[in-house]
């Protein structure tokens, strides 16, 4: 796989500084028409072996380019806070708006290589991670991103002869460092590992480009004008888009009418007023201790709420809150994207929300929107929306891998009683704001809400992440049903830790 990239390229000094000028120019004028545009965004991974000119890339673009439209990223060894949440954390956080460019150096592929060189992990554990790093970036073309990845190699003599060089020199002795002569001693390992990863992530979407780092300047010209040509070439389908008539659709799901789902709940199970103050007593109390429990300090909870218009949300929500220290819990409010979240991909301003160790996330609405409001109302394409149950299942997957507790929750309740709140909610003056004329015209399509909610219930609720659907035509049952689980799913998460 890496002969192509052991063919001995040189480029004089003369060739290198003729042409250097001319490129600079283009790049520039790139990076302008992209930000003027702002129609996606550009990600440039660089990877590659110790002593092959990474860094010398990274600082090369930085100059020939213009920083204010570029975003540099070296992803070294994690922080504390990156620590306490999935890796690829850290990653979305630093995904570039649409007309910028994200400049890499490291990326997802690092600690995949690392932990499967070093034995921590083993072959089929590395293909999964590479399998998660491919959709992750099918998920980033698909949401219409760049994305560039360059692979610097260097044959073993080629390496050890260019550690001696850097060594050698006082100027750049610092560079080499005993982790890169510890890498060194490995290289065979380094290179199968790398040949794996190479193999089963160079796709059509985001192919690996395979550069000899030996000599710079050839280096330097073969990626600036890489990333030119791509970029250009793309600005030019931005500014030719293809019309609607000529996308091939995604293939249709198959129609599915499950919505016996909703049906089925029975929407006549009610709690008195005593009852429902002992229970809420029961159930908040032992949420307050589950939540000063040690171990909880070692588990993340995300909490998603989704359900009907006014079928009883917000006051769930403040049940739960009102048994937990207000250090200890974050209510995000999930409305229309702003111009920020709109500039990245979907999932994007959910990410950014995941909290730390030892606190509560609960989100009023959530990341299904896609698969709900955004499907009827056509904010989206149905392609869009299609992908989007594999990239929620992945995200999910990825927060419960990190031991983070994923807990979801559908507030059903009938056509008729919805009608009922309605109309009290307009009646009383401090519940008007509640009630907005969205709310009305979301009641015309309740049908194909319904069918789209049971749509999402059957294609995400997973043995990891499963759906609670809650019969919540009476409130006091609702609130219960919720606290309960909660309490019950977060004593399970901490057992299954001890």
């Amino acid at each position: 796989m890496f002969e192509s990239a052991e063919l001995g390229h040189k480029i004089s000094k003369t060739t290198f500084d003729a042409a250097v000028p001319e490129l600079r120019e283009a790049l520039l004028n790139a990076q302008f028409d992209l930000a003027q545009q702002a129609k996606f965004p550009v990600i440039i991974l660089i990877g590659g072996l110790d002593g092959a000119g990474r860094s010398e890339t990274v600082n090369l673009l930085n100059e020939w380019m213009d920083p204010r439209f570029l975003q540099t990223h070296g992803m070294g060894e994690p922080s504390d806070e990156e620590m306490e949440r999935p890796m690829m954390w850290r990653f979305w956080r630093a995904l570039p708006p649409k007309g910028r460019i994200g400049l890499f150096l490291g990326s997802w592929y690092t600690w995949p290589i690392l932990h499967r060189v070093k034995g921590h992990t083993n072959e089929a554990e590395l293909v999964q991670s590479l399998e998660r790093a491919r959709r992750f970036e099918k998920m980033l073309t698909d949401e219409g991103a760049l994305v560039l990845k360059f692979w610097l190699h260097l044959s073993r003599e080629k390496q050890l002869a260019r550690l001696k060089l850097l060594e050698k020199s006082p100027l750049t002795r610092w560079r080499v460092t005993q982790r890169d002569w510890e890498h060194y001693k490995q290289y065979d390992k380094f290179l199968t590992v790398n040949e794996s990863v190479i193999r089963h992530t160079s796709t059509a979407e985001a192919p690996w480009l395979i550069i000899e780092g030996e000599d710079h300047r050839y280096r330097s010209l073969t990626i600036g004008q890489s990333v030119l040509q791509s970029l250009r070439k793309r600005l030019d389908e931005s500014t030719n888009p293809v019309t609607p008539e000529q996308v091939t659709a995604a293939p249709l799901l198959p129609a599915i009418d499950k919505r016996d789902l909703l049906h089925a709940l029975d929407q006549t199970r009610r709690l008195g007023k005593a009852e429902y103050r002992k229970l809420l007593e029961k159930y908040q109390g032992k949420l307050a201790l589950l939540s000063r429990d040690p171990r909880f300090q070692k588990l993340t909870v995300v909490v998603a709420f989704e359900g009907n218009d006014a079928a009883g949300k917000g006051g769930a929500i403040r049940r739960i809150t009102g048994a937990l220290d207000a250090r200890r819990y974050q209510i995000i409010p999930v409305a229309a994207p702003t111009e920020e979240e709109r500039a990245q991909p979907y999932l994007w301003r959910f990410w950014r929300h995941i909290p730390r160790r030892g606190r509560i996330a609960i989100f009023d609405r959530s990341w299904y929107g896609r698969v709900l409001v955004e499907r009827i109302e056509n904010f989206c394409n149905a392609s869009d929306w299609m992908r989007a149950y594999g990239e929620i299942n992945d995200f999910e997957g990825q927060l419960v891998r990190n031991r983070i507790l994923v807990v979801k929750f559908w507030l059903a309740i009938s056509k008729e009683e919805q009608l009922k709140r309605f109309k009290e909610r307009e009646k009383i003056g401090f519940k008007r704001f509640k009630i907005t004329d969205e709310d009305w015209r979301n009641r015309d399509k309740w049908e194909a809400y319904e069918h789209a909610v049971c749509d999402m219930v059957d294609h995400t609720s997973t043995e990891t992440a499963p759906w609670t659907l809650v019969e919540a035509n009476d409130k006091n049952f609702a609130r219960i049903k919720i606290l309960k689980t909660l309490c019950k799913q977060i004593e399970r998460a901490m057992k299954a830790q001890a």
